[in-house]
């Protein structure tokens, strides 16, 4: 037997595993989430990719025990911040106050971790705190370390952070700068349940207090199950057409449409194009195979580049979304 066939089956019986893995986590959320299959499998794309989320819906979807539920089935260490006006930096990253190390030693300045020392950090309604605090996490998510009184304290792998925004309050919010959104891998949208789901949230949920899922991994077998979706190979033409696609949503870049140029004010940076590349391979061993197509990236584009295009006035004026963009890209851009 030839090293190519070789490596054939173990990749298949890498593949075979993952999948395997991956039926039993989402057994494991649908024990206390009822329905959104979608928004599950794009948490999970996230998750296995090292990659935050933004979570958009109205109140009472399922947002905080969805994320809950995902760090219970990889028994992560879960915080969750709730984003207020008066919340401050140190609130996030933690502080340094006079301590001792011992009971003989002299006092000194001590560092007490603060929420975002977390495998997994839920930021509940990020857009009500400042700015100043929304930078904050900014350097955690962007850097993995936070630093305090001039010290970098490192984070622990993995870290993951999910926030959620509430779609119809805007009142005392404050806009997430641009690169704080492009640190999100997706937007993802919830969308209110089915008549039938509806109606299985209510007697669950009347009837006591829904379990947390039972682990199914612990760190070190979530870290091998991320490594592989990383270690995919990527064919150069679906990594071109993803370059492709960011290219033709920047106004004034030659490959950008009329469209684009009268709509769009800002497009998609190179990032975009990672985040469509990683989305793809996660999706496409989701799928049970061993390399990412063209399918898997136009299966994602819409929650990787919704909050990475920006339209202009006159897009607002009239009428037109990002949506409308994504779908004029995904129809007009070749693959």
């Amino acid at each position: 037997m030839n090293e190519r066939v070789v490596e054939t089956e173990l990749a298949r019986e890498r593949v075979e595993s993952f999948i395997e893995r991956v039926r039993a986590i989402r057994q494991s959320l649908h024990q206390v989430v009822v329905g959104q299959d979608e928004t599950i499998d794009l948490l999970l794309v996230c998750a296995l990719t090292g990659s935050h989320a933004l979570l958009v819906g109205v109140p009472g979807l399922a947002k905080t025990l969805m994320v809950k539920a995902l760090a219970a089935v990889f028994r992560w260490k879960f915080n969750r911040i709730q984003f207020t006006p008066d919340l401050m930096p140190s609130d996030i990253t933690g502080y340094e106050l006079l301590g001792r190390d011992g009971q003989q030693s002299a006092p000194t300045m001590v560092f007490r971790p603060g929420p975002v020392f977390a495998n997994l950090v839920l930021a509940d309604e990020i857009n009500r705190a400042a700015p100043k605090t929304q930078s904050a996490l900014l350097e955690a998510m962007a850097e993995r370390h936070v630093t305090v009184g001039g010290q970098t304290h490192p984070l622990e792998e993995p870290f993951l952070v999910v926030a959620t925004q509430n779609p119809i309050e805007q009142e005392g919010t404050y806009p997430l700068p641009e690169a704080q959104l492009d640190r999100f891998m997706m937007e993802i949208r919830i969308g209110y349940p089915s008549p039938q789901q509806e109606e299985e949230i209510v007697l669950r949920t009347t009837s006591g207090t829904p379990p947390m899922p039972e682990p199914v991994f612990d760190r070190a077998a979530f870290l091998e199950l991320r490594d592989l979706v990383l270690a995919v190979p990527a064919p150069r033409s679906v990594a071109a057409y993803t370059v492709r696609l960011c290219g033709a949503s920047r106004p004034g870049d030659e490959r950008a449409s009329k469209y684009v140029n009268d709509y769009i004010a800002w497009g998609a940076g190179p990032r975009g194009a990672q985040n469509l590349m990683w989305a793809a391979k996660a999706r496409a061993l989701l799928d049970g195979r061993t390399a990412p197509t063209v399918a898997d990236v136009r299966s994602v584009v819409l929650p990787v580049l919704r909050h990475r295009l920006i339209v202009n006035h006159r897009a607002v004026g009239d009428g037109v979304t990002v949506e409308n963009v994504v779908n004029h890209l995904l129809e007009s851009v070749p693959a």
